[in-house]
């Protein structure tokens, strides 16, 4: 079975920086598009950035220039550095990924970013 699993969440002044990992763990033979989601209190998740298995990016216009996708093929792992955080950066962030063909998603991670 296989399994995503965050990290990285926290309390950060607005300004400030967080750095959200993800590793893909279990029997996995395929490792596709991987991405983070997130979602607000009393609203919709939204997409946050993606980046495919051979490394090109996306990123949604709430994290253009302040947010940046990774990933490690070797380690099965995905990151999100986040710089010049935002009180409304505040959510759970997820992990999502395309493992084995089929989509898979991790049990989140909160990010407050509050003074």
């Amino acid at each position: 079975q296989v399994q995503l699993v965050e990290s990285g969440g926290g309390l950060v002044q607005p300004g400030g920086s967080l750095r959200l990992s993800c590793a893909a763990s279990g029997s996995i033979f395929s490792l596709g598009d991987m991405a983070w989601y997130r979602q607000a209190p009393g609203k919709q998740r939204e997409l946050v950035a993606t980046i495919t298995s051979g490394g090109n990016t996306y990123y949604a216009d709430s994290g253009k220039g302040r947010f940046t996708i990774s990933r490690d093929n070797v380690k099965n792992t995905v990151i999100l550095q986040m710089n010049s955080l935002k009180p409304e950066d505040t959510a759970v962030y997820y992990c999502y990924a395309i493992v084995n063909l089929r989509s898979s998603w991790g049990p989140g991670t909160q990010v407050t970013v509050s003074s």
